[in-house]
């Protein structure tokens, strides 16, 4: 067995199986995972049945069977989280319909810190196939990540940062084949001690082809090939941590390394080369004496670039380097109240250089101070916390030079101070249900991205234009100028409710929200279009095309889109039911529907849409089997030049083998997905029309657990 251990300081001890033998396989989930498991996101270590905030944790087998090559295909069945969809590499979360900079990706607690909350295209530098444990926290949890996960945080753990001693050498070796990509992944955790020490070493290797496509690759296009172009992946990695853990002092450091080339599919000809050297480390002291019982420090620094490559040439290089640091102490309980004080800085320098380069250079600084506070009285479990955070933004200037506008562009630094507060209770009505309600306010400063954007980004199909710009008009011809304010602060009031009720056949969760967000920032689609270095409207451009005269130039044809600012109401449910209605049987029901209009009556684009789905587990001796099958609604509230995207069924189904050799628990794997074959184009993404879901996929694996 291999042992999950808590990366994220306060000692967290309680651990879950990553695969049990066989003889103790059960096909109904184990309700105590629910009440033991702790959210290591939390610094209060709290289980799901004792957050106020709406909470999920995938691990175990459960993450073994909802493995994907990235973040966001690896949730996209959980409740309330949909996938961006760029490809089988880029795609990154979306909670509750926000993604990009408001949702967090942490890698142990600490940003991932790559590009992919700039753009789509870009890769979540984090590897689910060496991962033990993936946290999804939905609505604000700005308290201990900051203003910019008003959306939400996916923290994935992973064993990098051993800080439990163990005697015996354990370990996992992956090994799985897909046939829709002629698709290998291979991966190993490995973990031993000696004495006070604790060693873990993890590696991974992927190997893909394009991948089939059930339909053409453009939805207008009626033949073509049955792969789709430039959706290839080949990445590697591996992490080495150590660990020195005594009584009272535990400590830990790890380095890891990331490479990855991958196509971009709506760009036949570019492909990406991505590469990330990441150094962490914490340390926690404990049973301390007086009124701070223990200290706990987290910090990291990521080394980040990927190249966009076309022709053999590098087109254009994004860079991001970063620190960040935490440090956080436990009081005693002061009048029944025991919770946590910490401090949080982040330093990003982040750069993009060459001919496509959408956004300046920019180095942004954090730092914030938080606290978060618990008190049990009789039934009611109270959480209060509050967190002021300080943030700046210094534009490189020279971006600007060589455009051409008619007015000087040059920013100042901009600084924002966000506050973000939440208040919440969970009522234990009785040892079968319970009830909570959170509120959260939060803000959020606008990302360098948001602000400074000025020029095509291709990977998203748009002509980016920053909210600290506006297009002037003039006698139909148009231009950009710097507009005399700032951007606002977004701010959020987010009311959550959940019930939560558990007995020995019967799990169910439901939770509904309101997201009222002031300012909230979109992109906004302007009507125009670039042709030559010009805007000009999309009729005009479509005459000129038609009429052979329109440029050929590859940003030309772009839609222009502004960041726009306006008031929005995000309103939805998340629903799960698990019953266990016989011996060796098991159904799953989910449901999840998120509604996004703004202000002026218009939607927010590229919402997801309703989404419900069910799956049938059968047990017989030591095979577990299952089916399922999952629909996605159409999506016609659409915003201004969106196009409404159909709706579709996905069918699967698998069926794992376990057997116990010795000391080695061996899991063999038949899994079937899209088995229909069908059609489906992901709504949330910015290139659906032209990258279409796999089609009919057939994989087989191996784990061996020891």
């Amino acid at each position: 067995m291999r042992n999950n251990y808590s990366n994220v300081a306060i000692a967290l001890l309680t651990a879950m199986s990553s695969q049990a033998y066989a003889a103790d396989k059960t096909i109904q989930k184990d309700e105590n995972d629910i009440e033991t498991v702790v959210i290591t996101a939390s610094p209060l270590a709290r289980t799901v049945l004792q957050s106020a905030t709406p909470v999920s944790i995938l691990g175990g087998e459960e993450l073994d069977q909802n493995q994907a090559a990235t973040l966001g295909d690896t949730l996209k069945n959980e409740p309330g989280v949909h996938s961006s969809y760029y490809g089988p590499v880029a795609s990154s979360p979306i909670i509750r319909g926000l993604d990009g900079p408001r949702v967090k990706i942490v890698q142990n607690g600490l940003g991932a810190s790559d590009a992919s909350r700039i753009g789509p295209d870009h890769q979540v530098s984090t590897e689910t196939s060496t991962a033990n444990q993936i946290e999804v926290l939905r609505g604000p949890a700005t308290l201990l990540y900051g203003s910019g996960a008003i959306g939400g945080v996916v923290n994935v753990v992973d064993d990098r940062l051993p800080l439990t001693t163990q005697d015996e050498f354990s370990g996992e070796v992956f090994a799985q084949y897909d046939d829709v990509s002629n698709g290998k992944t291979v991966s190993t955790n490995l973990n031993a001690g000696a004495g006070d020490f604790a060693f873990h070493v993890d590696a991974y290797n992927r190997n893909t082809d394009d991948y089939d496509i059930p339909v053409p690759a453009d939805i207008d296009e009626e033949g073509g090939s049955s792969t789709l172009t430039n959706s290839a992946i080949d990445a590697s990695g591996f992490n080495f941590g150590a660990g020195w853990v005594t009584d009272d002092t535990q400590a830990a450091f790890a380095y890891g390394r990331m490479d990855s080339e991958y196509g971009l599919p709506s760009e036949e000809d570019v492909y990406i080369k991505l590469k990330q050297d990441r150094y962490q480390g914490v340390i926690d002291w404990n049973n301390l004496d007086g009124f701070i019982s223990s200290v706990h420090s987290q910090n990291a620094y990521t080394d980040y670039q990927h190249s966009e490559i076309e022709d053999g040439e590098i087109g254009t290089t994004f860079k991001n380097e970063s620190i960040e640091s935490r440090l956080w102490a436990e009081h005693t309980p002061l009048n029944g109240w025991k919770g946590v004080v910490g401090l949080h800085y982040n330093n990003s320098d982040f750069q993009a250089i060459g001919e496509e380069a959408f956004t300046p250079p920019s180095e942004t600084d954090s730092i914030a101070a938080f606290v978060m506070e618990e008190k049990q009285v009789d039934v009611l479990l109270w959480q209060l916390g509050a967190r002021v955070e300080q943030t700046t933004h210094d534009v490189d200037n020279s971006f600007f030079t060589e455009l051409t506008t008619d007015n000087a562009i040059s920013f100042d630094d901009k600084n924002h101070t966000a506050f973000s507060g939440s208040a919440g209770v969970v009522w234990s009505i009785n040892d079968n249900h319970s009830l909570a309600f959170n509120y959260a306010y939060s803000q959020r400063a606008p990302s360098a991205t948001e602000m400074y954007s000025y020029g095509p980004h291709i990977g998203s199909g748009t002509y980016e234009i920053g909210g600290e710009f506006e297009i002037e008009e003039n006698d139909g011809e148009y231009s950009v100028a710097q507009i005399s304010g700032d951007m606002d602060k977004e701010i959020s009031n987010n009311i959550d409710v959940t019930y939560r009720f558990n007995t020995d056949s019967w799990s169910a969760s439901v939770s509904v929200y309101s997201n009222y967000i002031d300012n909230y920032i979109f992109e906004d689609y302007t009507g125009l279009v670039v042709n030559d270095g010009s805007f000009i409207t999309s009729d005009a451009y479509d005459a000129l095309a038609e009429a052979g005269l329109a440029s050929d130039e590859e940003s030309d044809g772009l839609p222009v889109v502004v960041f726009a600012q306006q008031d929005a109401h995000l309103y939805g449910y998340e629903a799960q039911v698990d019953w266990h209605f016989a011996d060796d049987w098991r159904v799953e029901v989910f449901s999840d529907y998120t509604r996004a209009k703004l202000d002026s009556g218009g939607n927010v684009p590229r919402t997801p849409p309703m989404r419900f789905g069910s799956t049938l587990h059968y047990e017989y001796g030591n095979w577990h089997t299952e089916v399922g099958v999952t629909r996605n609604s159409k999506q016609d509230k659409v915003a201004d030049y969106e196009t409404e995207t159909d709706g579709y069924t996905m069918l699967s189904a698998s069926a794992n083998y376990y057997l116990e050799l010795d000391d080695v628990d061996m899991t063999f794997y038949l899994k079937g997905e899209n088995l229909g074959d069908t059609e489906g184009r992901v709504h949330s993404s910015y290139v659906k029309d032209e990258v279409p879901l796999p089609g009919r996929a057939l994989s087989v694996g191996v784990r061996a657990t020891f």
